[in-house]
């Protein structure tokens, strides 16, 4: 296989992932949405409440997973994937698996996720969010040949144009100009910590992404 070094091919990739996993999951039940890769600091993924893209005659939820995370094992990234899915399948069937707009995830998110081959852990702020792959969810991804993303966003660093994002040397706002490290804050438990480099790091309380301030 090709590695995907270019968002074109990961795009494409990710889809095929989709697809497998609708397959074995959701028995091909899933509608398939339109995935995209943008900026997602505050998780890892998200999927769209309403049908916000229009594709011909028909409208399709968006599944998004973070430009920032994907450079993380591929067991990791195909459970943010089938987290999403799991809330598709919500939507699709009126099952309300979220409360608390969106953020707190239920016990009925909780027994969906878990046929999935997905762990589910509990935090008193978002619920059944916290999920991560099983044994049988890796062997399955060993099954099916996937290999890790050699592509990843480094949040930090970009800085749009007209945006206050940072100052003028394109920084993150609140870096000393003669700092040699880099802060990184939970953005739910604001729990901070400092690296000398760019780095991917998660908060163990919260299992959440660090964002990098």
């Amino acid at each position: 296989m090709k590695e995907t070094i270019k968002t074109s091919r990961t795009a494409g990739y990710l889809e095929k992932i989709f697809r497998a996993v609708n397959a074995k999951y959701f028995g091909g039940q899933l509608e398939e949405p339109i995935i995209t890769i943008q900026s997602s600091p505050k998780a890892y993924g998200h999927v769209t409440v309403a049908k916000s893209w229009q594709r011909g005659d028909t409208t399709r939820h968006e599944l998004n997973i973070g430009a920032g995370t994907l450079n993380r094992d591929i067991t990791c990234v195909v459970s943010t994937l089938i987290h999403e899915c799991v809330h598709l399948f919500a939507l699709q069937n009126g099952i309300q698996d979220c409360s608390r707009g969106g953020q707190y995830h239920n016990k009925k998110f909780k027994t969906l996720a878990e046929k999935c081959d997905l762990k589910a852990s509990y935090d008193p702020r978002i619920g059944w969010s916290i999920t991560e792959p099983t044994e049988a969810l890796c062997e399955f991804i060993l099954e099916q040949g996937w290999t890790d993303i050699k592509m990843n966003r480094i949040e930090w660093s970009y800085t749009p144009r007209g945006a206050d994002a940072g100052d003028s040397t394109g920084k993150p706002s609140g870096s000393s100009p003669n700092s040699h490290s880099i802060k990184y804050v939970c953005p739910c438990c604001k729990t901070s910590v400092r690296a000398t480099k760019v780095v991917n790091i998660k908060c163990a309380d919260c299992d959440m992404l660090m964002i990098a301030q």
